[in-house]
């Protein structure tokens, strides 16, 4: 009974040791360096130095509005209203290796940020260790004959940090602030694929339209080089005529495998955005003239737009991750302190391991503080601060870059408008001019030299034309991504992201 009340006494005087000096640590304890606070937005309302238009000039009959505060639809490429675009997004979403690549990333900075809450937990270890040892009398003063003999040894250790200057906290934050970089790249991946597919479908859309083009003018040369041909058979044109009309039919013929190529490369390059190889996937074509033109665009507020793009909320985090070095490295300025604590088991023979007389414990704290380390710490926390200002001229670069895209694609689509409207123009009076020129040419009226002057102007300006067509649908995709790309207003995403930002708070509050 007197050895158990020894015991007991000794557990109690050590508790109430061990509780006098944590429990004020406890209660003083803070976490040094900063505490983050998110840039404020920029005191603008708008993007450009003009005011915006309420929408652009009309072009073909259809004007394009700008609707402030508008929302802007996850799936803002149904727009378009092609089925074809749809069906090769969903296939990128779900094959593309970059965003498998950027999702997996996530994966990792999530389960990172999870093993990072274990530092607010006891650490236990469990050992046991067989050694055969020969003992020396002569280390502890006595002269007698040495021993060898077999040590069997069953422990436990406990250990806890006591986080008094918030090293281990702000270690934790900098961890959940790359988990929201992870997170906000990975939504940048996915903004960025989908406006890519989008272009690329419109692209080679584009280059079909110009190859319809040219072949279809081929096509009416070859009809005139008929006429030409009679024509030099009854003696009223010069036979460098059928020379003239066969020397551009091969000029219009060599731009065919041009055009061709281009096509090619934007069907590669579109297998390859939808996770394919090349010989593997061949998305149907899009119809350039069935595609229909969003009308109501989006003008999101300079203040929300710092708040949806993924790339300036990725560099945010990076700030917050920065910030956290900063209280990590202060941290490291000051003394550490745990509490620890072991119980062991030892014997001569593995029989007997929990014979009474071979127990022996020990419980304490301890505090560590490194006096001199050559500067190591000071100057640790100096690169930390400096790396808060890099972050933060990055931070501020990556808003300047987000706005000055805004800004381009939203006068691009008003001179999109504009150039539409004056190529469309000069397309029907190219139209025009050819159908006359073509018609005195087979009355004798004009010399063949009028007619190719006319089909080249004519060429010339159907290209313009649909070069300008497709320009206004990928300004358009760009204004989407320009603006974040919608994706805060995915209902799934969202409350995948709150389910998420639940469980951290728990385990916070734990």
């Amino acid at each position: 009974m007197s050895a158990r009340n020894n015991r007991n006494g000794c557990w109690t005087g050590c508790s109430r040791i061990v509780a006098g000096l944590v429990v004020p640590l406890m209660l003083s304890a803070c976490a040094v360096g900063p505490d983050f606070v998110r840039p404020e937005a920029p005191a603008v309302n708008r993007y450009t130095s003009d005011e915006l238009p309420g929408a652009t000039v009309e072009a073909e009959g259809k004007a394009q509005r700008f609707r402030q505060g508008e929302k802007i639809a996850a799936d803002w490429w149904r727009l378009f209203n092609s089925s074809e675009i749809d069906a090769a997004v969903k296939q990128g979403l779900a094959n593309n290796p970059n965003l498998q690549s950027a999702q997996a990333s996530l994966r990792i900075s999530q389960n990172n940020l999870q093993a990072g809450y274990g530092v607010f937990y006891p650490s236990i270890d469990l050992g046991f260790s067989a050694t055969r040892q020969k003992l020396s009398p002569f280390r502890f003063g006595l002269n007698t004959p040495g021993s060898i003999f077999n040590l069997f040894t069953l422990g436990a250790t406990v250990t806890y940090a006591l986080d008094v200057f918030g090293g281990n906290r702000r270690t934790l934050e900098g961890l959940g602030a790359q988990s929201d970089y992870q997170r906000y790249s990975m939504l940048g991946t996915y903004m960025t694929l989908t406006g890519n597919i989008v272009n690329t479908m419109i692209a080679r859309a584009a280059y079909e339209a110009q190859m319809q083009a040219t072949e279809q003018l081929i096509g009416a040369q070859q009809g005139q080089l008929s006429i030409t041909r009679i024509q030099v058979s009854s003696g009223t044109v010069p036979y460098a005529n059928v020379l003239s009309i066969n020397n551009q039919i091969a000029v219009n013929q060599a731009a065919l495998p041009a055009l061709q190529q281009k096509r090619d490369q934007a069907e590669h390059l579109l297998a390859t955005l939808m996770g394919r190889l090349p010989a593997e996937e061949k998305a149907p074509p899009v119809d350039l003239s069935r595609l229909s033109l969003p009308h109501d665009l989006p003008a999101s507020l300079p203040s929300d737009l710092v708040r949806q793009r993924p790339d300036i909320l990725a560099a945010e985090a990076q700030l917050h991750a920065a910030s956290a070095n900063v209280g990590v490295a202060t941290a490291a300025l000051f003394p550490s302190f745990s509490l620890s604590g072991d119980y062991n088991l030892s014997s001569t023979h593995i029989g007997s391991v929990s014979d009474p007389n071979g127990r022996f414990w020990s419980v304490g704290p301890s505090v560590n503080y490194s006096l001199f380390r050559g500067g190591a710490t000071w100057y640790g926390r100096q690169a930390a601060l400096e790396g808060y200002q890099k972050s933060l001229a990055d931070y501020r670069q990556t808003v300047l870059s987000a706005f000055q895209q805004v800004a381009d694609t939203l006068k691009a689509l008003q001179h999109d408008a504009e150039i539409l409207q004056a190529q469309s123009e000069a397309l029907s009076a190219a139209q025009e001019a050819l159908a006359m020129r073509e018609a005195n040419y087979q009355a004798g009226l004009v010399s063949y030299l009028d007619v190719l002057v006319a089909n080249s102007q004519f060429y010339q300006a159907k290209t313009n034309y649909l070069q300008a067509l497709a320009q206004r649908y990928q300004d358009t995709t760009a204004l989407f991504v320009a603006l974040g790309g919608g994706w805060w207003n995915d209902k799934q995403l969202v409350q995948a992201q709150a389910s998420e930002t639940l469980v951290k708070k728990e385990e916070q509050a734990q």
